[in-house]
């Protein structure tokens, strides 16, 4: 019977290389999570208000003045 040391180192390599690429794998995702946190583009921050975003949109020409003025009525402002 040959399973005293040997085994246990056997399954000790094992169980590092598995717990080493779930390591890997686990800082990737964090850093493209980092990587992509930093960019923020597309994103509406949470703290922003409704009427934020009409503004945004009234800026960026996806709405006219008088469709601003509406909504902005609308919300109440």
């Amino acid at each position: 019977m040959n399973n005293g040391a040997g085994g246990w180192m056997m399954g000790g390599m094992g169980l590092l290389s598995v717990l080493f690429w779930i390591l890997t794998i686990v800082g990737v995702v964090l850093i493209v999570r980092w990587l992509t946190a930093r960019n923020g583009q597309g994103k509406v921050s949470p703290a922003e208000s409704p009427l934020d975003i009409l503004k945004t949109r009234y800026a960026k020409g996806e709405i006219d003045k008088s469709e601003f003025d509406q909504k902005k009525r609308d919300l109440g402002e």
